[in-house]
């Protein structure tokens, strides 16, 4: 029987970013990158875990070459390997795929997989229940406490008003804890030096799936395709103008009353209304 496979999935943020002026190029600052507290709270998790069912501790991550300097603190935490991770990560589902084929590939299935909550540059809380529906494996998110008596898993989930709910996680899994829910355990110093010279695992992976995934594009307003309409039958322009205004439609002339008086413009107008049946011949309005 194999052993056990315990994978620390850990998130490298950037810390403070900015963008030079003059070339566009953005800029990371090496001191402030690095694990978030939630996922600092997920390493110590998943150490204990692989101590206590004998199996061994990887610590994983998508991204640059900068969280070099993070997988090395893992190792001298003693963490039995680690993996750096490059591949698409323009969201949550593409970094869940990118880091489930690395693993794979490298290790095999893991049996459990431990992670933050929620990273602290998005914080979308999306990766660990995207990890867990890739892997087919059981999933429990938000924990305070993550245990093991030997035959299983048993968490603790914080809920609202104040109450706890305890779980029992049968195995593969993939547990996502809150910060504080662990205290990271402190390297020795021989470890420290040992890991700096350390060299860091670097490989690229697609996705499973990564070439069929359906992708949207831009969201824009919707504009349906014009209608092709047949050209006008009469070529001459002056004929066409004279059919779009209906200047040659048959219509009243309009009447001049002469000499203008009130009397007549009256009259004028009580006929027109009997003419065209608003009226009665006594004058009353039709139809009342």
């Amino acid at each position: 029987m194999s052993a056990m496979l315990v994978v620390a999935a850990l998130r490298w943020d950037a810390g403070r970013t900015r963008v030079h002026p003059l070339t566009g190029a953005v800029e990371c600052d090496a001191l402030a990158g690095g694990a978030a507290a939630a996922d600092r709270s997920a390493l110590e998790h998943a150490l204990r875990l692989a101590e206590r069912y004998g199996g061994r501790c990887v610590a994983v991550t998508v991204g640059p070459a900068a969280a070099e300097a993070m997988l090395r603190e893992a190792l001298a935490c003693g963490a039995a390997e680690v993996l750096r991770v490059t591949g698409p990560d323009e969201d949550a589902e593409a970094t869940a795929r990118t880091l489930l084929d690395a693993v794979s590939r490298r290790f095999g299935a893991p049996d459990l997989i431990v992670c933050g909550e929620r990273s602290a540059d998005w914080g979308t809380a999306a990766t660990p229940a995207l990890l867990a529906g890739l892997l087919g494996s059981a999933q429990a998110t938000g924990l305070i406490e993550l245990t093991s008596d030997g035959a299983g898993l048993r968490a603790v989930r914080r809920l609202d008003g104040g109450r706890r709910e305890r779980l029992d996680v049968p195995l593969p899994a993939v547990c996502s804890v809150e910060r504080g829910s662990a205290t990271l355990r402190r390297a020795p110093l021989p470890a420290v030096l040992a890991a700096q010279s350390a060299a860091v695992p670097a490989v690229r992976a697609e996705g499973p799936g990564a070439r069929g995934r359906v992708r949207t594009g831009a969201v824009r307003p919707y504009r349906p395709r014009p209608t092709v309409c047949p050209a006008p039958g009469a070529a001459d322009p002056r004929e066409r103008l004279l059919a779009l205004t209906g200047a040659l439609e048959q219509r009243t002339p309009p009447r001049l009353v002469t000499p203008p008086s009130p009397a007549a413009a009256v009259d004028e107008l009580l006929g027109y209304l009997r003419e065209h049946a608003y009226l009665d011949a006594a004058g009353s309005e039709a139809g009342a």
